[in-house]
């Protein structure tokens, strides 16, 4: 009798293995469909519109010459954006995309709609370069611009007419940067990309699914390196203190959040935003809560990208105490963030206070004291 039960159920267990194993479970599914909405039952606020009217320091309307603005502005209304700041102001380069920026923004609503002006540096070995680019400078500030943009393909991509690489901190560049800070103008500069896009792009970066969706975003064949790029652009800080430089995207540093204080503790000078990086505070709330209160007049609000419905993540991740939310874009952060419920007096100063005092000429009339 006992040699039967056993038998009996080492047959049902070889039944049971073999219906198992012909379940249609979906084993096929890749690593980037996986993405089960969470079971957790926690307080939700879907934060649609701003606390506080803000100013976005990082946006980028390449139509501006000929869209419709009024448009523009319904949209920030919903949101309780007071300005925009649109660094692409040259476009692709040209003084006539700047001048029609300008005038489309003037006619209508210059208080609302601001502009920074871009440089070119290919020709920077031309002997009437720096003569061109200081009076472009000059002459940009008058017709309205309020800022330089300088874009990551300076360090990286941009080349003298001997194909060599153009240097963050080219000595030839170093009047530029003086004469910003004559002209009361902050430059917004954004050098080279996040560090993984340096590292193996294998099991261990935590960008992979973004390179994989996104291969040109690859730099790990460069012949730079990313400590090489970031080393030129703390050069200029430390050369240029009476100019202020507005560091992109958290300098890269937001994970990082000490280093990105020394940083700050370093350079009196450097400002820095949040575009595009409000997933790398969103995972350690309590350590970005910290930092953003001890560093809270040195921080601005931008977004980098003209997509409405992003901001959300940024006004929950900044005004909440939320818990376990995802972000908007898989790909940039497949983990889950958690509000950091900054106090009123904090996101004041990253939502428009900051911004009011670094960038001249913006109107303060639309802001709570």
């Amino acid at each position: 009798m006992r040699r039967y039960f056993v038998f009996a159920s080492a047959l049902w267990l070889g039944i049971a293995s073999c219906r198992a194993q012909e379940r249609p479970l979906d084993m096929k599914m890749d690593f980037e469909e996986y993405d089960p909405p969470s079971s957790l039952v926690v307080p939700e606020h879907h934060v649609t519109r701003a606390k506080f009217p803000f100013i976005d320091v990082h946006n980028h309307q390449f139509n501006m010459p000929t869209q419709d603005l009024n448009d523009l502005l319904k949209e920030m209304d919903k949101l309780n954006m007071a300005i925009m700041v649109n660094l692409s102001g040259r476009g692709r380069g040209s003084t006539e995309h700047l001048d029609k920026s300008l005038e489309n923004a003037k006619k209508t609503n210059p208080k609302r709609l601001v502009v920074f002006t871009n440089m070119d540096f290919a020709a920077i070995d031309d002997p009437e370069w720096q003569g061109r680019m200081l009076k472009q400078l000059e002459d940009d500030v008058k017709k309205g611009a309020v800022g330089l943009k300088i874009y990551k393909s300076l360090g990286m991509f941009t080349q003298d007419s001997k194909g060599r690489r153009v240097h963050i901190d080219d000595p030839r560049i170093d009047p530029i940067w003086e004469k910003c800070g004559e002209l009361g103008i902050p430059v917004l500069i954004h050098a080279a990309d996040p560090k993984q896009f340096w590292q193996p792009i294998d099991k261990n970066n935590e960008r992979w699914l973004e390179l994989k969706l996104h291969p040109g975003r690859r730099h790990d064949t460069d012949s730079v390196s990313w400590e090489t790029i970031i080393a030129e652009q703390h050069n200029i800080f430390r050369k240029h203190p009476k100019t202020k430089f507005i560091n992109a995207h958290l300098g890269w540093y937001g994970s990082d959040l000490k280093k990105l204080g020394e940083l700050l503790d370093k350079f009196p000078n450097m400002y820095t935003e949040i575009g595009a990086v409000i997933a790398e505070l969103g995972r350690q709330p309590r350590a970005a809560k910290t930092f953003l209160t001890k560093y809270q007049d040195r921080v601005l609000f931008g977004k980098d990208s003209w997509v409405p419905e992003e901001y959300e993540t940024y006004f929950r991740v900044l005004e909440t105490a939320d818990e376990y939310f995802p972000y908007h874009k898989r790909y940039h952060a497949f983990w889950r963030m958690y509000g950091l419920d900054l106090p009123d007096d904090v996101l004041k100063k990253i939502y428009y206070k900051n911004a009011l005092r670094i960038i001249p000429n913006l109107d303060a009339s639309q802001f709570p004291k």
